[in-house]
């Protein structure tokens, strides 16, 4: 079976929301600071490159780009095993003498 790159996935997921806004490196520095994150563009770059960056961080950038309803695509590579929605049954419960 083939080991997934999730540090790779996620700094494709970030890289694609800020090209998506025009945002730039430089241009998130500002927003970020915005909000009372201090990142230089060297340290943005660096953890965006590496994909080794926390959560927190993804949040971070994501709520100063403004993106309110981050939904990535989700590819078949990701999913290891097939969802399976189970449903119950509505059972009726009878009472003797109805």
């Amino acid at each position: 079976m083939k080991e997934t790159d999730w540090n790779d996935k996620v700094k494709r997921l970030l890289k694609s929301e800020l090209v998506r806004r025009g945002i730039s490196t430089d241009d998130l520095v500002l927003l970020l600071q915005n909000i009372g994150v201090s990142e230089t563009k060297s340290s943005i770059d660096s953890k965006i490159s590496r994909g080794t960056f926390s959560a927190a961080f993804l949040i971070q950038c994501l709520n100063a780009i403004g993106c309110k309803n981050f939904v990535p695509e989700i590819t078949a590579d990701l999913i290891s095993e097939p969802v399976v929605i189970y449903r119950t049954k509505k059972h009726k419960t009878q009472y003797a003498g109805s």
